[in-house]
């Protein structure tokens, strides 16, 4: 088996990012949320995912904006979370081992979690 090398450079992040929205896109309970929001505008997506990483995960801030306000209003649950922090913790093993490979998933588990509370607060408090 190859050993495989950390997260290190942007191409790095393109193949995480890319590799793990190929899954997204055709897994039966995040794909039709993700395709219906989305739509055409996948290129621009994973473009703003890679920059996000990259500012994440290599430290160069190449990603500016607010991550969360385009999920609020998503009819998102923990079972929606736990099988989009499975998939993207299966894509980094797959591809990386090492210390920005860990700070993936640990990020990735922060978000979720962080999105999941934020988006309970908006159905409980905004519903209409």
């Amino acid at each position: 088996m190859m050993e495989r090398k950390d997260i290190s450079t942007f191409t790095d992040v393109e193949l995480l990012v890319h590799t793990f929205y190929e899954k997204i896109r055709i897994e039966a309970m995040l794909g039709p949320i993700f395709n219906r929001v989305i739509q055409d505008r996948w290129d621009d997506h994973l473009e703003k995912m890679c920059r996000f990483w990259q500012t994440v995960l290599l430290d160069e801030h190449t990603y500016y904006g607010s991550p969360f306000p385009p999920h609020a209003q998503l009819p998102l649950e923990q079972k929606h979370f736990d099988k989009w922090q499975k998939l993207w913790r299966q894509t980094v093993d797959e591809h990386f081992s090492g210390t920005n490979a860990d700070l993936a998933k640990q990020q990735a588990h922060r978000m979720a979690a962080a999105f999941l509370s934020k988006i309970r607060y908006y159905q409980n408090n905004y519903s209409i």
